[in-house]
């Protein structure tokens, strides 16, 4: 599918970190649990996330041809001293102040390094925003707080997050997600409050030769269905499949296979 423009990924960066920022400053316990992500607390989710995009700037900024190693990237540790909001607000902001300039100013076709064969400074402003999204998910509800995305951002997540699985089944042999093949099933995804615009459906077809996928509307071994907000994050697994907000129907086995086996690697 087409993806979204370069500036485009830029400005919601810059939008899901002013996002963040607003639960790291709401008061939220920065050092309870995150229950998706149950071996972080909410501030060491939000360190993450500032490493990261500390670490893209770094490589993108200096156009690096190989991985840099984290250790290496100035500031990634994040402000000393725990439970200071103010000190991880400032840090943050600075963190995607710098990502997004380094990300405009080499503009998409710059040759970056990438652990995903797409060694551009456009495969990172995507892997970003999508990063930076969905963990801004897991901050938020463990904050209590309401969660939103753009449509066209969730989306674009939900083909970013196939075809991160297509490349893992291709160059990963020992990656979970080569369990997946065998006899034809299929998965299909519907977002049930966009239009046909944006056609937000999905066939996940899984065969002998492995994953394949497209954008549109097919009959299914089974099916997720929900507000498109919500189906991202279930297929995320940031929400549980019994969450009223989707229904599953047919081979629920299958999606929970899905979700156990299709990881990053």
């Amino acid at each position: 599918m087409t993806r979204l423009p370069h500036d485009r990924y830029c400005d919601e960066i810059a939008h899901q970190v002013g996002r963040l920022r607003a639960v790291v400053t709401s008061g939220a316990d920065l050092s309870g649990t995150v229950p998706t992500t149950p071996d972080w607390s909410l501030e060491q989710l939000v360190r993450h996330v500032g490493g990261a995009l500390r670490w893209v700037e770094l490589m993108v900024r200096t156009r690096a041809e190989e991985e840099v190693p984290e250790e290496r990237v100035p500031g990634a540790a994040g402000p000393d001293g725990r439970g200071d909001p103010a000190a991880l607000d400032a840090w943050l902001a600075q963190s995607g102040e710098l990502v997004v300039g380094a990300l405009r100013e080499a503009g998409p076709d710059a040759g970056v390094w990438s652990w995903a064969g797409i060694r551009t400074a456009g495969f990172w402003a995507r892997r970003m925003t999508h990063e930076i999204t969905v963990h801004r998910a897991d901050a938020t509800l463990a904050a209590g707080l309401p969660y939103e995305v753009a449509p066209e951002v969730a989306a674009d997540a939900v083909d970013e997050w196939l075809q991160i699985v297509e490349w893992a089944q291709r160059t990963l042999p020992q990656d979970a997600v080569r369990e997946l093949r065998g006899p034809h099933r299929s998965i299909h995804l519907h977002a049930t409050d966009t239009g046909p615009e944006l056609n937000a459906e999905w066939l996940v077809e899984l065969t002998e030769d492995g994953v394949s996928w497209r954008r549109g509307h097919a009959k299914a071994t089974v099916a997720l269905r929900g507000p498109l907000t919500s189906v991202l994050l279930a297929f995320y697994r940031r929400l549980p499949l019994d969450t009223p907000e989707v229904e599953v129907l047919g081979d629920r086995g299958l999606l929970e296979s899905w979700l156990e086996r299709a990881t990053f690697g």
